[in-house]
């Protein structure tokens, strides 16, 4: 994953090179005429996979500029899932599908976020590059939703809880051949609620005006009051919530597309 944001970030220093040198030649171009963004995208993060969860953004451009730049109201309501850094998949044997050995838990986070967009550089016409900086924050809603597992024993199989799980086998001797259904256990749900902020950077890469795709990439904090036990510690001597967090820090990337009027 570092791999990844490195391979990102200096393609993205290359394009902002670029569209520093194309809106440097037309200081005096004209504005951009679009009063409201909308976008919608996949995001991914380094507290996941590769598809991390979805994002809405909405920006608005606002009557005052912030030193002489356009600003906006910068709305995004993000859903994710976040990982524990040791899930690993495994599997029984060849035959037995995966899962993720030791996960009692998954956390989603349904993460509305509001604050400011500045437009750093904008673009010329229907070319370059549209550089914005975003500082924003708001409400964490963590979903905490048991992991299921499946278990067989002989011709009879079941899914359960993976907290009734130990290692592989059930108190009942049943052997684990795989995961269990990903809605099953959202009844049994936990909410948590925290705080998040971020800083990024938005480049707009759309040839078209009235239609925009780009890149979001920055960094988010987020605060839960308690740890969020994901995968417990095992550990005889220490407490379950060991080697789990409340308190997490990544760094993502947006792909966004949409339209602006």
């Amino acid at each position: 994953m570092r791999t990844l944001y490195t391979v990102f970030g200096l393609a993205l220093s290359c394009l902002l090179l670029s569209g520093q040198v194309s809106n440097a030649q037309n200081v005096d171009s004209e504005e951009d005429s679009y009063h409201t963004i909308t976008t919608f995208g996949l995001t991914t993060n380094t507290n996941s996979g590769i598809i991390g969860g979805f994002a809405f953004r909405q920006s608005r451009l606002l009557s005052n500029k912030l030193y002489g730049m356009p600003q906006y109201s910068y709305l995004s309501v993000e859903l994710v899932n976040v990982k524990h850094p040791k899930e690993i998949q495994s599997s029984v044997n060849s035959i037995s599908s995966r899962y993720i050995s030791g996960k009692e838990n998954y956390l989603f986070v349904l993460r509305p976020s509001y604050g400011r967009e500045v437009k750093l550089f904008q673009r010329n016409s229907d070319e370059g590059i549209a550089v914005s900086g975003i500082l924003a924050g708001g409400p964490s809603l963590g979903i905490i939703k048991p992991y299921y597992l499946e278990v067989s024993y002989g011709n009879s199989s079941r899914t359960v809880p993976a907290s009734q799980v130990n290692g592989y086998m059930t108190p009942t001797g049943e052997t684990v051949v795989g995961a269990g259904g990903f809605f099953q256990g959202l009844d049994q749900s936990k909410l948590t609620v925290g705080l998040n902020v971020k800083a990024a950077l938005s480049f707009e890469l759309s040839s078209f005006r009235a239609n925009t795709t780009g890149i979001e990439i920055g960094f988010l904090a987020e605060v839960f009051p308690n740890k969020v036990v994901i995968i417990p510690n095992q550990s005889a001597t220490g407490n379950r919530e060991d080697g789990n967090r409340n308190f997490f820090t990544s760094a993502y990337l947006t792909l966004f597309f949409g339209g602006k009027k």
